[in-house]
């Protein structure tokens, strides 16, 4: 494989900046169409994590109680069937301190069914409380399911439909990459991850950099028409270049990314 040059020049530099600002703002644009779906999709995820992990819980919490009343209930038959012993011994006692005795052990099983009992309708009414909330989560959790299904089918619908054309750009920008300064490549970067529309390198259009509407001065748009150097707009900060290498660029680019499309599409 032949190794890429780097451009020399500063028209060169130039031109192979703007042709990356040109591929990497289509890129952009492409992922702008998904708009807030990733964020969405990231936000619903979350959202049922947070929510499955409630619904365990919940059932962990679910399952405690009703052991509870299982063994409140053990309880009760064990406290029954210890009072059936007692009032069998009470009819062979030899004397009533025996029988007193026995009796109390009998009052206090009563008491521990009682209180067993007591306990089982708490816990009952427990149930009823977690299994409403159980049932809300659920629903919760099945809507939000829905919504991640429907958001997440959208999202792949776009990535589908735009996928070939990001991995060509991305392979092109990364060409393009290759042709430029690595100093120079970092000040692109740079420039263009401190702007909000990522525009690094734009031509002047109206006495004026594209998008600002701030005059440069006429000895400057003169500099910059040269191509003699680079250079950086004092108010925005961006790489400038003369509309007619703009046009020329973009007339060049959008027919090498034609070309790379239609041989993606055929092969």
């Amino acid at each position: 494989m032949a190794k890429k040059t780097k451009a020399t020049s500063a028209e060169e530099k130039l031109r192979a900046l703007y042709d990356l600002q040109l591929i990497d703002s289509r890129i952009d644009r492409l992922r702008v169409v998904r708009g807030e779906l990733p964020l969405e999709v990231e936000d619903l995820e979350d959202e049922l994590q947070g929510l499955k992990s409630r619904l365990e819980r919940l059932k962990e919490e679910s399952d405690g109680v009703k052991q509870k009343i299982h063994d409140r209930g053990q309880s009760i038959i064990d406290s029954g069937a210890m009072i059936k012993r007692f009032e069998e011994q009470q009819n062979s006692v030899r004397n009533n301190r025996e029988f007193e005795s026995l009796n109390k052990e009998i009052e206090y099983q009563s008491l521990e069914i009682q209180l067993s009992e007591k306990r089982i309708r708490e816990a009952e009414a427990q149930m009823d409380q977690k299994a409403e909330i159980l049932a809300e989560v659920q629903t919760k959790h099945d809507s939000r399911s829905e919504d991640l299904t429907a958001k997440q089918s959208e999202l792949d619908e776009i990535i589908a439909e735009t996928r070939a054309e990001e991995e060509i750009l991305s392979t092109m920008s990364g060409t393009m990459s290759a042709k430029i300064d690595d100093r120079l490549l970092q000040a692109y970067l740079r420039i263009r991850g401190g702007a909000k529309n990522g525009m690094a390198v734009v031509p002047i259009e109206r006495d004026a950099s594209a998008g600002s509407y701030i005059k440069i001065p006429p000895q400057r748009i003169l500099d910059v028409g040269a191509r003699k150097r680079i250079i950086v707009d004092e108010h925005s900060g961006r790489i400038l270049v003369d509309q007619d290498l703009a046009l020329e660029e973009q007339e060049k680019v959008q027919k090498l990314v034609t070309k790379q499309l239609k041989a993606a599409a055929k092969a």
